[in-house]
């Protein structure tokens, strides 16, 4: 068994990358930052004795995305599993103050990576007559909040790409999943409030947010159901969470 991970250098993708490890699977780990992917991978195969394969690039640019897809031995692509968990949120604030450098980081990682990767992995799922597709889209795909504008269009986007491709893959049997998280507490919004650590810590004070592992967990359930089960769409958050606004705080 075979499962490849986009964004696997940290949180939600690395904790991902780690439990299908634990349960035997051989694991295709992707991201930007190559130290990190082959400490990582050093890690994996030491703790699991499975074979990892690191492919470095950016899902941003299609170039690079095809290039690494068509680096894959052919002995690695018969994958079963493809988790598009590469994204990430950047800056916070009205739409008529937007950065445009922020929106574009947005719309190029969470949109146009998760097509990129789907567009050239697809296929070959077709061609071998099985896959799963995990989709790692967010709340802010559900709804919407303040200051929250193009953050939260791409993930409305990522919902609505999740829902066409259940469509599309279904006469072919590739399983279409979508993870839609709350607050989980990664490097997510370190990066959205651009490095300032304090900021980000204040999100999480006062409640018992989710962690990377604990959406692992989630997408290796819906991965691990039977054949003739599809795990469409979860919602998932921590107890103390409503929705994308309401939360309790001790």
């Amino acid at each position: 068994m075979i499962a490849l991970i986009t964004g696997a250098t940290a949180g939600i993708g690395k904790a991902t990358a780690e439990l299908f490890a634990k349960n035997g699977y051989n694991i295709i780990i992707t991201g930007r930052r190559k130290e990190r992917l082959e400490e990582f991978s050093s890690h994996l195969k030491a703790s699991y004795k499975v074979d990892v394969l690191t492919l470095n690039f950016d899902v941003r640019k299609l170039s690079e995305v095809e290039a690494a897809v068509n680096s894959i031995p052919a002995d690695w692509k018969k994958i079963n599993v493809l988790v598009n968990n590469a994204g990430l949120a950047v800056g916070l604030g009205p739409i008529q103050e937007g950065i445009i450098d922020d929106w574009e980081r947005m719309i190029d990682t969470n949109i146009k990576g998760l097509l990129y990767i789907t567009r050239t992995l697809a296929p070959l799922m077709i061609q071998n007559g099985f896959g799963h597709i995990v989709n790692i889209g967010s709340i802010a795909g559900k709804e919407v909040y303040a200051n929250g504008n193009v953050y939260c269009a791409t993930k409305h986007a990522v919902d609505a790409l999740n829902k066409a491709m259940r469509i599309d893959m279904l006469p072919h049997g590739i399983k279409v999943t979508g993870i839609h998280p709350g607050m989980v507490e990664t490097e997510f919004s370190i990066v959205r409030y651009k490095g300032d650590e304090e900021r980000a810590k204040n999100v999480y004070k006062g409640l018992q947010p989710l962690t990377a592992e604990d959406i692992a967990d989630t997408i290796y359930w819906a991965a691990s159901r039977p054949a003739h089960v599809n795990i469409s769409d979860v919602i998932i958050t921590p107890t103390v969470q409503a929705n994308a606004t309401n939360t309790i705080r001790k």
